[in-house]
């Protein structure tokens, strides 16, 4: 259904799902959550930096997340658009950064959009949340800022717009140094990073097993609830008395006909037994 899956991707060549699970999710809430949270952050940056630079971010964005949690979460299904968004966050963060001299109250401004990041990374080491996405999604928006986000200094802006013939001083460059130092690094972290990455996750690469702790980054075990995804749980997507079920564990697909497609406890039962 084009949810990310990295062994379709590795195995069958579904490339495309590194995009395509941008736009699914896996029910109603999911979806109104992060339209919601879209609505929030989006419109804000699209009236200040335009539709093609956000939407480019974003999109960006949300192939970072997917490459991220292709390479740490080889074995689960994953949709949903969190990566994109917090990709908007990052961005949010780094546009702070390289616009720091035209802003006011820049400490505070600071404060309150590292705390509501951390607030909102933190939701992810929930169990059955994917961090890794959330994680390569904020990374990749946090350098896009840096590229795509940067502002022109007001006094280059004053000459610009200045009537001819009025003296405006010594002329102003557009951007300021670090502002261009910024942008020259970002670049070349981005370029590598999803090089590398794209690299990697189509030969099958697992960093998991590579790294012994990183899970912990998408989900911390407690004794209210265990990070191991049950053997029964199944994704599913129904149209009509038609039945698809994923199962998480193995990653198989099955279509079935159901009698009734309103009993879920067939449909619980259907799963059980296939993942079985």
């Amino acid at each position: 259904m084009g949810a990310l899956e990295t062994s379709k991707i590795t195995k069958d060549h579904e490339g495309w799902r590194l995009i395509t699970c941008i736009w699914l999710h896996a029910g109603v809430v999911h979806i109104l959550a992060n339209m919601l949270s879209l609505l929030l952050i989006g419109i804000r940056l699209e009236k200040e930096f335009g539709f093609m630079r956000i939407g480019t971010l974003y999109v960006i964005s949300g192939v970072g997340g997917s490459l991220l949690s292709a390479l740490f979460m080889v074995s689960n299904i994953s949709v949903g658009a969190s990566g994109a968004l917090f990709g908007l966050l990052g961005s949010m963060l780094s546009e702070l950064i390289t616009n720091w001299t035209i802003y006011e109250n820049k400490f505070a401004a600071l404060l309150t959009l590292v705390v509501i990041i951390l607030i909102n990374l933190a939701v992810g080491i929930l169990p059955h949340v994917d961090n890794f996405a959330h994680l390569g999604g904020f990374t990749s928006g946090f350098f896009l800022g840096f590229v795509l986000l940067v502002r022109p200094q007001f006094g280059y802006i004053n000459q610009k717009n200045s009537p001819l013939g009025f003296p405006t001083g010594t002329p102003k460059r557009k951007y300021k140094t670090y502002q261009i130092i910024l942008w020259v690094i970002a670049t070349v972290i981005l370029i590598s990073g999803f090089t590398i990455g794209l690299v990697l996750v189509l030969k099958g690469f697992n960093a998991s097993e590579h790294c012994s702790w990183c899970h912990y980054l998408s989900c911390v075990p407690t004794s209210k609830w265990s990070c191991n995804a049950p053997s029964n749980y199944c994704m599913l997507s129904q149209l009509g008395n038609q039945l698809n079920l994923t199962c998480q564990s193995t990653g198989k697909t099955q279509t079935y006909t159901l009698n009734n497609p309103n009993n879920t406890e067939a449909i619980k039962h259907l799963c059980v037994g296939f993942c079985s």
